[in-house]
């Protein structure tokens, strides 16, 4: 029977890696990515480059603000911080999109916008969902491959009866298959606790979308109350009339923090300005806790009064606490680069996944005649290096295209994404017809990509290295050069060693390439 249950466990384990590996891999490689995701943004909007200020006055932020926001339904503001130095303000009118701006703190002056996505727009949200909104069907697709992971995790342990054995076992010196099986066992034991909890946090921060019953059973359906009661949620109608009074904004978020017992604001947010019924909302910062909390509270913008205070239910509290460990948003650098590291020992998990499974069947598919080597390897090519590449050009034509471009009718952000999107399945492409030689030229790619970013990055905004280490508001460009050149070494060594190795193969079995 144990035989059986392990064989068992070995085709899950396979075939969920085979199927759902190019899709965890995007996931772990954006969420990996996303661990940095604010100084993506800085790194590809120059102009948010600024120094925070700090205390930072909310009534003179909104005095420069009145004459753009006019007749609007509400404005908002977030407080700059270390990771995120400009101040973030939006607005919505009456009809129209909503619109987002940053502001210089220290002259209170409106950045130009780069118009781009950058970290948080484009690559931290395809993470979760895959950018695929119609119908919700990305966080369903993400949902399912955290299902694989898991399933992933708990096979893994079972047919390796000695996987912590194999932990300590790495054999540099061995033929590929094995060399590439230990590997995938390390990386596999290192970051199996990581893995599993980023995997079923993922499922229980979404739950509202993958068990919707739960609304409907507890509130009837009524979606209103559900959100007032969980989020705390709260409107109240427009008066219709001008307001005659106002009170200071910083003498709310002064209030506000005493109501929190010292707790910090990290975010203004205020409805129907200029009407007597105007009300101002006020929520607390998580960046000194791992619960991503929820307290906020509402006050009349007339009178000062609080209006209604909310703080979350401890059930509630705990799916925050969840939350927390999943995103990482409180304030801890050394913990951001472990989880930075153990993303990428997920990803190296599952391209390992992936070429332990073509070094063990190529030989046999090409006896047979089998086509399904090739295909797979096409797969995780793509999946692999190809993402890698996608995203260096996503960062290379940020910093190429000049502000206010447009092409067919697309502006700027929208051309980034689209060359993502064209680059990506353009390796699948590349896979599939240079079969044997990819991994070898996509890897080239990755180390020209990665230099050509840096230099780009001086070239069109004068911060070098030597600059940006030596200011302190400029360390996190620092941080993204220094990981695209690490980057480009490795890949630029792996390009290295596949050459090598395919003209060693190419003379003692001419017509036949492998990856390793």
């Amino acid at each position: 029977m144990e035989p059986t249950f392990r064989a068992s466990m070995n085709w899950l384990h396979t075939w969920a890696g085979v199927v759902l590996g190019g899709v965890l891999f995007a996931i772990f490689w954006m969420g990996t990515l996303s661990v940095f995701d604010r100084e993506i943004d800085l790194w590809m909007k120059p102009s948010t480059r600024v120094e925070a200020v700090q205390p930072l006055s909310v009534d003179a932020v909104a005095g420069e603000l009145k004459p753009l926001v006019g007749d609007t339904v509400q404005w908002f503001m977030r407080f700059p911080t270390e990771r995120e130095p400009a101040v973030r303000v939006g607005y919505r009118g009456t009809s129209g999109p909503f619109i987002q701006r940053s502001i210089d703190p220290a002259t209170l002056k409106l950045i130009p916008e780069e118009g781009t996505l950058a970290g948080t727009g484009f690559i931290f949200p395809f993470h979760y969902s895959l950018n695929i909104r119609t119908w919700s069907l990305g966080y369903w697709i993400v949902g399912l491959a955290a299902m694989a992971m898991l399933a992933l995790c708990v096979s893994g342990v079972v047919i390796h009866r000695k996987i912590f054995t194999e932990f300590f076992t790495f054999r540099a010196d061995k033929q590929p298959r094995r060399l590439v099986l230990d590997l995938h066992n390390v990386t596999g034991v290192l970051g199996l606790p990581f893995h599993f909890i980023i995997s079923l946090s993922g499922l229980i921060i979404f739950f509202s979308i993958y068990f919707p019953s739960t609304t409907e059973l507890a509130y009837g359906g009524d979606r209103r109350s559900f959100n007032q009661e969980t989020f705390g949620n709260y409107t109240r109608p427009k008066a219709g009339a001008p307001a005659t009074s106002a009170v200071s904004l910083d003498s709310l978020i002064l209030e506000a923090s005493r109501l929190w017992e010292g707790g910090k604001p990290f975010f203004v947010r205020v409805w129907h300005p200029g009407d007597a019924n105007s009300y101002v909302e006020i929520r607390r910062s998580y960046d000194d806790a791992v619960t991503m909390n929820l307290d906020l509270v509402h006050f009349d913008a007339a009178t000062g009064a609080v209006l209604y205070k909310y703080t979350a239910a401890p059930v509630l509290n705990a799916q925050r606490f969840i939350s927390g460990l999943h995103f990482i948003q409180f304030r801890h650098w050394t913990l951001r680069w472990v989880y930075f590291g153990l993303g990428l020992a997920g990803c190296l998990l599952i391209a390992t996944g992936y070429l332990f499974w073509l070094e063990s069947r190529r030989t046999k598919h090409e006896r047979l005649g089998l086509r399904g080597a090739r295909v797979v390897e096409g797969i995780a090519v793509g999946s692999v290096t190809g993402i890698v590449v996608a995203t260096l050009a996503f960062f290379v034509v940020n910093r190429l295209l000049p502000l206010g471009a447009t092409f067919l009718g697309e502006e700027r952000a929208a051309l980034e994404v689209w060359t993502f999107y064209i680059v990506w399945v353009a390796t699948f492409a590349h896979a599939w017809l240079r079969p044997g030689k990819a991994w070898l030229e996509q890897s080239g790619t990755i180390a020209g990509l990665a230099v050509a970013a840096v230099i780009l990055n001086w070239i069109t905004t004068g911060h070098h290295l030597g600059t940006s280490l030596a200011a302190a508001h400029l360390r996190a460009i620092a941080g993204m050069d220094l990981l695209l050149l690490a980057g480009a070494a490795i890949a630029g060594y792996a390009a290295l060693r596949l050459a090598r190795k395919a003209r060693r193969r190419a003379a003692t079995t001419p017509g036949r390439l492998s990856v390793l």
